[in-house]
């Protein structure tokens, strides 16, 4: 009996001494794919241009035409201080502009403010008078040459020659004078015009009012900010590119940015970047214009990824090819029906493909969901599919 048994255990243990079996894998083989090379960073949402408007001249807020949130399109007038002082101002410099033409001879009203001054009433009578007094004191000469007259009579009529010139010399001066005057008329004329205007505020740029500052009634000095605009279209991104990174940026690249709660990408392209990196980060700073559609805002924390690439080849294996171990990741390759542990570097990573740097050759077969397979078991394809469908880049 005792032998029998030991007949029946020889026999159970036989297949397994006539060789190991074999385990059935499914595989994927390596393939090229178009995809793109790509910087991931991070950074945030600023207006594109920000502004504190304030007034200019001082006086008494008289209207305010926006509150918060408002959209304003350039030119649009904002506040309203009150007025009446300034057209004021601008009367009376316009009064004393007609007061300087008129000492000129000119029209109360014009813009030509040409004078010649020979042709001036002053000028006229001071020249016609030095004519007067050269001819008395050349006839006076005459006559004290023969005689007739004496010496002293000669030299008063010289002095009265003397007298009249300058007062012809003066004459011209005062035109001079007139003219300076004239033009300073003008140019107060054009600042009280200018203080008129700028009882107006206007915006400077398409934008939305992100604070409000003033109220009507407040009497506002030079100075004083009444409502902070910002421009929402497009946004300036600002993001920062490590130093690795840094030489593969350039502007006019695309920008794809994703905030927090949205999952619709939003893109732009890079306008501006740093001319060096930052001394104590080793950061290159760099911004993009992003084209808001009214969903994003100014402020707002962002991922992004900078497409320095946007078609290059490059091999891919289906994710669930991939395991990693105490930050290691390998694949399992089919080679003369055993399996083959291939160490790998991975990259950028799909919804179902990840990027294989290095470790793998195109065409290569590698097993789907290794689970607990050990480099050189013996294995049987029990069916091979490619590495996924191609997405569409980015994917």
């Amino acid at each position: 009996m005792t032998a029998c048994r030991r007949d029946e255990g020889a026999s159970q243990k036989s297949p397994r001494a006539a060789g190991s079996p074999t385990r059935s894998v499914s595989v994927a083989s390596v393939t090229e794919r178009v995809m793109e090379r790509t910087v991931a960073v991070i950074g945030s949402l600023t207006a594109y241009d920000e502004s504190t408007l304030s007034v200019k001249v001082s006086g008494r807020l008289q209207t305010i035409a926006v509150d918060l949130g408002s959209v304003v399109r350039k030119g649009q007038l904002i506040a309203q201080v009150e007025p009446q002082d300034y057209e004021l101002q601008l009367k009376q410099s316009e009064a004393l502009l007609s007061q300087a033409r008129a000492r000129l001879g000119l029209p109360l009203t014009g813009d030509d403010d040409t004078v010649e001054a020979d042709q001036t009433s002053t000028v006229k009578e001071a020249k016609a008078r030095v004519e007067e007094t050269r001819k008395h004191r050349d006839r006076i000469a005459e006559l004290n040459q023969q005689g007739i007259l004496s010496q002293s009579e000669r030299e008063t009529a010289d002095a009265g020659y003397e007298v009249a010139a300058n007062r012809y010399r003066d004459s011209l001066e005062e035109v001079n004078n007139r003219r300076a005057q004239l033009a300073q008329r003008r140019v107060e004329v054009e600042i009280a015009r200018k203080h008129l205007a700028d009882t107006g505020l206007f915006a400077p740029f398409d934008g939305a009012v992100q604070e409000r500052r003033a109220s009507p009634g407040d009497y506002l000095n030079v100075g004083t900010p009444v409502v902070t605009l910002v421009r929402t279209d497009p946004l300036r991104l600002r993001v920062q590119a490590s130093e690795r990174d840094a030489p593969g940026v350039r502007v006019g690249q695309t920008v794809r940015v994703w905030v927090e709660g949205d999952a619709t990408p939003h893109t732009g392209r890079i306008s501006r970047t740093s001319p060096a990196l930052d001394r104590q980060t080793l950061m290159l700073m760099v911004e993009a214009d992003i084209p808001n559609d009214g969903s994003l805002r100014p402020g707002s924390f962002v991922r992004a990824e900078i497409i320095t690439q946007d078609k290059t080849q490059s091999l891919s294996v289906p994710a669930n090819t991939i395991v990693t171990f105490a930050g290691i990741e390998k694949v399992f390759a089919v080679e003369n029906g055993k399996a083959v542990e291939r160490q790998v570097s991975t990259g950028r990573r799909g919804t179902n493909w990840v990027e294989i740097v290095n470790g793998l050759s195109a065409g290569a077969l590698v097993v789907l969901d290794p689970g607990n397979l050990q480099t050189g078991e013996a294995v049987t394809v029990e069916r091979s599919q490619a590495s996924g469908p191609r997405p569409k880049e980015g994917s």
